[in-house]
């Protein structure tokens, strides 16, 4: 079960048709992923509680299983935890996953911050999802509780009429085009 505390933060995770803060951070020891060079095609941010938590192993195991799902629509997921590196790096490979898992470890939690998903009472990151269009805009945002898989419906969804939107709107930009000629 939810903590009040978890609740009451629902009302600041970042909402839908927000620019998504630009942040850059490790993805191991020597990398580190700056969310503004994934501009061009949708990102999802997967912010959870903490690496070896049975939660989060179920959660990132099923992104990982249905990662070919993800990609279908050209979207990039990262995980994101208050977690170091060389813990991320332990868990990835424990749990043979094949996207990055980012270290929101120092200064603590600052990108989760950002995003209105930092558990200031306990020091981890929310459990929250945010799906970001090519032009780094939050389409769709999630909060779930600490304690329960979000799944990824709710992901492909969001991805799903970002493609049909972009069509959409490459329709009506060829349609435009061809008036003026």
């Amino acid at each position: 079960m939810a903590d009040s505390n978890s609740v009451n933060d629902a009302e600041k995770i970042l909402p839908a048709a927000t620019p998504a803060p630009d942040f850059a951070l490790k993805s191991a020891p020597d990398q580190t992923v700056r969310l503004s060079d994934h501009r061009g095609h949708p990102v999802i941010l997967v912010f959870y509680p903490a690496d070896w938590s049975p939660v989060c192993g179920d959660q990132v195991a099923l992104y990982n299983e249905i990662l070919p799902d993800f990609r279908e629509y050209g979207a990039e997921i990262f995980g994101i935890s208050v977690d170091g590196v060389w813990c991320h790096k332990a868990f990835a490979h424990d749990r043979n996953l094949h996207f990055p898992l980012l270290s929101d470890f120092e200064p603590k939690g600052a990108v989760s911050r950002m995003y209105g998903a930092y558990r200031e009472k306990v020091g981890t990151s929310e459990r929250a999802l945010f799906v970001l269009d090519g032009n780094g805009i939050i389409s769709w945002s999630y909060l779930s509780p600490v304690d329960m898989n979000p799944g990824a419906d709710g992901i492909l969804n969001a991805l799903e009429k970002l493609t049909a939107h972009s069509a959409a709107a490459e329709s009506f930009q060829s349609d435009s085009a061809e008036m003026r000629q």
